[in-house]
This record gives structure tokens, sequence and C-alpha cells, in this order.
């Protein structure tokens, strides 16, 4: 086994390839990160404003644009940084911060996507007893158990992640995550890491999958039964819910994936696929909500009733 060692700072060599163009990516990320910032601000504020949405959907899907501006947070300012100053390099610290940050938002997406896939199944499969089963008090409760799995797991994961003596400093990646740490490892000490990342992996990916599938395979037996009417109001509220879990289940997916590879040989595709799961549901999200809920959409209206938005939500 290779002698390693603790370096005070990681390298992020993909920066060094775009070199030319950092500027330009500079303005991109900017514009992204500020409507993202933009849009799950308003859907904050619609909610929390609104009295008649402080039901559990609701409140839910005001907590996945919290996690989404977390999630961002731990993203894009440091990548900001980096273009700005060209500096691309990451204190151990910071490093481990950032992989908690980014980590804990993955984790908690998963849950609250779960938690929604749980209420509209009782909301379709049980109407009569939705008010009694999904209170504020019991929503809260099931949030900050899922706050409190996520920043368990991940810490676990990350105290023997930074344990490991490593034998290199260069992240092939546009932020530190786990695996990018733990493959400049030395020897067989990577083997428990790897574990508690696989079970880590399958509890956040495919756990809360099954579950999500389960809720619509019953709702669906549930809408064949009743009326067109019915199946409407049902597809109205389950379809952003369906597209968010979709969309963030295949970036995840294909994140996980291409992590194991080399970058140098899908170096493209590694930098998009590697950023989606952080970039795409955030901004795609408050969209989603936003425009097919009419709740939302009546009430964000509102707020730009004296401009040709509201005329076009409306």
């Amino acid at each position: 086994m290779e002698n390693g060692t603790m370096p005070s700072y990681f390298y992020f060599t993909l920066f060094k390839d775009f070199v030319h163009m950092r500027y330009l990516i500079l303005i991109l990320t900017i514009t992204v990160y500020l409507a993202i910032i933009l849009f799950n601000a308003i859907i904050l504020f619609v909610v929390f404003k609104e009295r008649s949405l402080h039901e559990p959907m609701y409140i839910l899907i005001s907590c996945l644009s919290v996690n989404d501006l977390y999630g961002s947070a731990g993203f894009f300012p440091r990548l900001m940084v980096d273009l700005l100053f060209d500096t691309n390099t990451i204190s151990r610290p910071a490093c481990f911060v950032q992989i908690f940050m980014i980590y804990t938002y993955a984790m908690s997406e998963f849950s609250i996507l779960t938690l929604m896939a749980y209420d509209r199944y009782v909301a379709i499969c049980n109407p009569l007893k939705y008010h009694k089963i999904m209170t504020s008090k019991v929503t809260t409760f099931y949030m900050s158990l899922a706050s409190l799995y996520a920043v368990f797991s991940v810490g676990l994961v990350i105290f023997f992640s930074a344990r490991l003596p490593l034998c290199g400093t260069d992240i092939a990646r546009l932020y530190c995550s786990n695996w990018s740490v733990v493959r400049l490892s030395c020897g067989t000490s990577t083997l428990s890491n790897n574990i508690i990342g696989f079970v880590a992996s399958t509890t956040t990916v495919f756990l809360p999958a099954f579950f999500i599938f389960y809720t619509y395979v019953r709702i669906l037996i549930i809408c064949q039964k009743s009326s067109k009417e019915f199946r409407g109001k049902a597809l109205q509220t389950c379809l952003p819910h369906i597209i968010s879990f979709v969309n963030y289940s295949i970036a995840s997916f294909c994140d996980i994936a291409l992590s194991r590879y080399d970058s140098d040989k899908f170096k493209i595709v590694a930098i998009i696929f590697s950023v989606e799961f952080l970039i795409i549901p955030p901004v795609l999200n408050p969209l989603i909500y936003g425009l097919n809920l009419p709740e939302i959409r009546k009430n964000i209206a509102c707020l730009f009733k004296h401009s040709k938005v509201g005329s076009f939500l409306e």
C-alpha cells in the first residue's frame, strides 16, 4: 500500500481546458443562478403569502424550492469564483463542505419528491381521510425526519472519506464530489467507503423510486375505476410531480453512472451530466409547478397583473 497524505488543497483540472471561454461561461452561470433565485423566490413568496396555499402539497412544493436554492448555493457561488479569478483550487475543508451541501441537496430532493408522491397517493386513493392523514404537523415531521436522515447519511460518508490517505489532488470535475475524492485514495482503504457510498446511493435513489412507482401504480388503478373528470383532475395534480421526478432521476442516474468512468474519454458528456442535476431541476421545478397548478399560476399572475407576463399566465 502506498503512503498517502492529507493535502490542504484540491485542484479542479477541467477549468484549464476552457480558459478561453471562462468569461462566457461566467456570464451564463450568473444568468442561470439569478434565474434559479428569482423563479424559486416567486414560488416561496406566493405560497407563504396566500393562506389558501398553506396545504401539504403546496408546502412540499415550497420545500422543494428551498432545497433547490440550498443546492444551488453549494455549487454556483464557488463556480463563479473559480471562473472569475481563475483559481481552480479549493481547500480541503471547503471541498468537504461542498460535498456535504450538494449530497444533502440530492438526498433531500428525492425525499421531498417521495413525500409529494405519498401526498398525491393519499389525496387520490383516500380523499376522505386526506386531511386527517396529511396535516401540517405530519408534513413537518416527515420533512424533519428526511432532513435528519440526509444529514446523518452524508455526514457518515464524509467522515470516512475525510480519513482516507490520498495519493493525488486533481479533481476532474467542476465541483467536489465524494467519488472524485475517494478515487484519489491509496490502496484498499477505499473498500469500506465504496460500500457505504453504494448503500447511500441505493437508499437515496432506488428505494424512493420504487415507492413512487408503487404510489402511481395505485393511483392509476383508482383512476381507471373513476370518471373522466376525476382522471383529469388527478392528472393535473400528478403530472408536474411526474415530470420533476423523471427529470431529476435521469440526471442523477447519469451523474452516478458517468462518475465511475474516466472523464477524459467522455469529457464534454461527463461535464454536462455532472452538473445537470444541479442546474435543470432548480430551473424547471418552479416553472413546472408555477405554470401547471392553477392555484399557484393564478397567484403568480396577481403579482404581475399590470404586465404582459400576468396576462400570459392568466
